[in-house]
């Protein structure tokens, strides 16, 4: 049997590479992603991993993990990687992709308060933040006249905001955009400040089957063709 031969018979019977398993925290809300059960349905979340995975010729597996399980998670090799964190918000022994994912923190204020000239004008005020979230601008700016409102979720932050329990919240604009677009969030606003400027990454668990530069050579794809805004796109 010639050597070709036996290559051809043996790619045919090759094991398929095993599919690439996403970690996706289980309060995780849309548009970041929306879960059923124990199955991720839809989010921005999926759609990075499925557009990843296909650049990485792999299908995609989207396993939800407790908030507190996921650094753990990762280390111990129970999913392949996760996305939408930096590496201050998570700290483990996994390795972080290139920042590619853009948001913003924004300090949004109710148009029946005094609009703040910034940041510190927020001194001794209760401000809407998530509860186990650190926001370290503010922190920097307020020191101890950060007063904290901590709801559970950053939808039940600004439904506290629009319900008047508070008068100011710190978000991301991605959730506060997708909210006011399916008309889950309708209060008048001042323009909102920008806290900060996040570029996210993804974490790589060190049993991965694929390695750092794969995954930033996709990455690198997904942003130069313009699949990653197009991907943004759904959920302004």
């Amino acid at each position: 049997m010639s050597a070709l031969l036996l290559c051809v018979l043996s790619s045919l019977h090759a094991e398929p590479a095993r599919p690439l398993l996403m970690l996706v925290e289980n309060s995780a809300l849309m548009p970041q992603a929306r879960l059923e059960g124990d199955r991720v349905v839809e989010g921005l979340h999926l759609d990075l991993g499925q557009a990843l995975a296909r650049r990485l010729g792999r299908e995609l597996v989207a396993r939800p993990v407790p908030r507190k399980r996921l650094a753990e998670a990762l280390q111990r090799g129970e999913g392949d990687l996760l996305c939408d964190y930096q590496s201050d918000w998570l700290p483990g022994a996994f390795s972080w992709s290139r920042p590619f994912i853009p948001d913003q923190a924004l300090l949004v204020s109710a148009a029946t308060a005094p609009a703040p000239s910034g940041l510190t004008a927020l001194a001794g005020q209760p401000v809407g933040t998530v509860r186990g979230y650190v926001y370290p601008e503010v922190v920097d700016a307020l020191r101890a006249g950060f007063i904290r409102d901590d709801a559970p979720d950053a939808v039940a932050n600004l439904q506290k905001l629009e319900l008047g329990r508070v008068k100011h919240a710190l978000t991301g604009r991605r959730v506060l955009e997708y909210q006011q677009r399916i008309g889950r969030f309708r209060l008048a606003l001042h323009a909102p400040l920008v806290v900060s400027e996040v570029m996210a990454q993804c974490a790589l668990s060190p049993s991965s089957p694929v390695g750092m530069a794969a995954l930033n050579a996709a990455i690198q794809g997904l942003v130069s063709d313009g699949e990653l805004n197009r991907l943004l796109g759904r959920y302004r």
